[in-house]
Formats: C-alpha cells, structure tokens, sequence
C-alpha cells in the first residue's frame, strides 16, 4: 500500500509539472503573439489609429479642434499626447509610443537625428507662434542699459531662438560654433550692452515681466495667455528652420496615415479654423496656405 501511494503521488507531481509547464509555454505564446499583432499595427500603412505627442502649449489646442475632426471624418481615431517636458517627446518616437509630433523645428530635429543617429522628417509645417520680446518696466528698446536682466527660456532650441533677437539688435553676441542641442547662457557674449541673461522655464516667462527688464517669451504662451503677439517690443520673424513642424519617422512618412495627416494640415479647412480664432493672430501661417 505505502508503494501504491508513492507511486500514485509522483505521478501526481509529474503531471502536473507538465501541465504547469504547458500551460506556461501557452502564456508565452499568446504574449508573444499580441506583441506581434501589436507591433504589426504600430508598422501598418493603413492603420485607423494614431498618437500624436506635444509639449506644454497651445499646439495641442489647435489640433485637438482643428485637424481631430477632419482625420474622424475619414475614420481615424486620434489621441492626443500632452508632455511635460518638450525633452521627453522625441524618446517616445524612439520606442514608438507615438506616430507624430507637433513640437519641434527642423533645427532642432536635425541636430537630435545626427546626434541620437535616428530618422525623423518633417511631414507638413504647423501654424508657428514667433517670439517676442516684451517688458513691463520699459517703453521703448531706447531705455536699455547695463546690467539690466533679460530672461530668456532654458531650453536650448527656444533660447538660442530669444538670444538671436538680442543678437540682432546688436545688444549680446552669440559665440561661433554653437550646439543647438547645448546652447545656454554660456554662448553669450556682451556687445553694445552688458547685460544680466538669465534663464527661465519657458511657461514662466510673462509671470516675470515685473520682475525682469525684459523677457523673450514663446509666442504660444503669449496667445494663451490672452495677449497678442503683435504687442511685443520686438517679433521675432521666424526662419524657415526654427518653425514649428510636424514629425514623423521616414519609415512612416509614405504610410496612408502620414499623407492623410499631411493633408488635414495643409487644408483650407484648417487653415480657415486657424484664421478664424483671435488667438492665433500673430502666428506664422504654413507657406502652402497661400498657394
């Protein structure tokens, strides 16, 4: 009887160590095969579903009310990605947690390639809000004079941007051989004035105007602010190259998606909804809206 039981409870144990075993090797296959299917419609031509990431700003704004109904009227559905931080966005085209980006210029997306050895384009351009340079202390650029503080945002895309406004006016000098990447405070240089350049998170710039002498601050926040672009010091005339942009990978820029998406921002019909809204007053239309 003792042998009898002995044997009955190894056979016990090794059935259902083969069945433990099965059953795991099941687990993994259906994992693997949803990560498959899962990768397969992040790689599809043809996908009905697309993630499009921004930073802090009024981008998103546009798009949500903009181009959202005119990719629904074609059967997308779209979600819309807001960051915290404009650094964290192109990561996540990295690992592929988004499909597009409304955020960033060709300067700095061309930089980031080269550096980071990745493939991202510019699939269609965006409204884009220049900079300006504004003050609530002073009247006039006449009243500038030494050590007075101007702040400028401390991201280096936007504060390159702000410093080549002061460098314009003749007020700093910026150093050759800049890292668009890198630039800080650190690349400036006093020309006609001796100036205190100081750096600010981006969102906070109009928060100091009482604060500071000046302030170049990012022409989105201005509009959100409820104020217009128009009534700064100095606007900045945006080149081609510090634009807002739409992004995508290469490998999705001939997808059904991406030239659908191309399309809904190069529209009359949303170029018509930006033209109608007070707020945009001031930002730089997409050349294409003109032809």
């Amino acid at each position: 009887m003792i042998i009898l039981t002995l044997l009955f409870t190894q056979g016990h144990n090794i059935m259902l160590k083969q069945k433990i075993k099965y059953l795991a090797l099941v687990a993994t296959a259906v994992i693997a095969l949803a990560a498959c299917n899962d990768n397969n419609e992040k790689n599809n031509p043809n996908k009905k579903e697309i993630t499009i990431g921004f930073g802090v700003g009024n981008y998103i704004d546009q798009v949500e009310k903009g181009i959202v109904p005119i990719l629904e009227k074609k059967g997308y559905k779209v979600t819309l990605r807001q960051f915290s931080q404009n650094r964290q966005i192109n990561p996540a085209f990295e690992e592929g947690s988004i499909d597009a980006s409304v955020n960033q210029s060709r300067a700095y997306m061309e930089a980031y390639n080269k550096k980071n050895n990745i493939n991202m384009v510019a699939l269609a351009d965006s409204p884009s809000a220049p900079q300006s340079l504004r003050s609530n202390k002073h009247k006039s650029l006449n009243e500038v004079k030494d050590g007075m503080i101007v702040a400028l945002s401390n991201d280096p895309v936007n504060a390159e941007r702000g410093a080549r406004i002061l460098e314009q006016l003749g007020w700093i000098k910026i150093k050759p051989n800049t890292n668009t990447l890198t630039f800080s405070v650190n690349d400036i240089e006093p020309a006609k004035y001796n100036l205190d350049i100081r750096e600010t998170d981006a969102a906070q710039g109009l928060r100091l105007l009482d604060d500071v002498d000046f302030v170049v601050v990012n022409g989105n926040y201005v509009a959100s602010a409820g104020q217009r672009i128009a009534d700064g010091l100095v606007i900045e005339d945006s080149p081609l190259e510090h634009r807002v942009i739409v992004t995508v990978m290469q490998d999705n820029v001939n997808s059904q998606w991406a030239k659908d998406l191309k399309d809904a921002f190069e529209s009359k019909e949303y170029a018509d909804y930006i033209r109608s809204q007070r707020i945009y007053d001031g930002f730089i239309e997409p050349e294409v809206w003109n032809k």
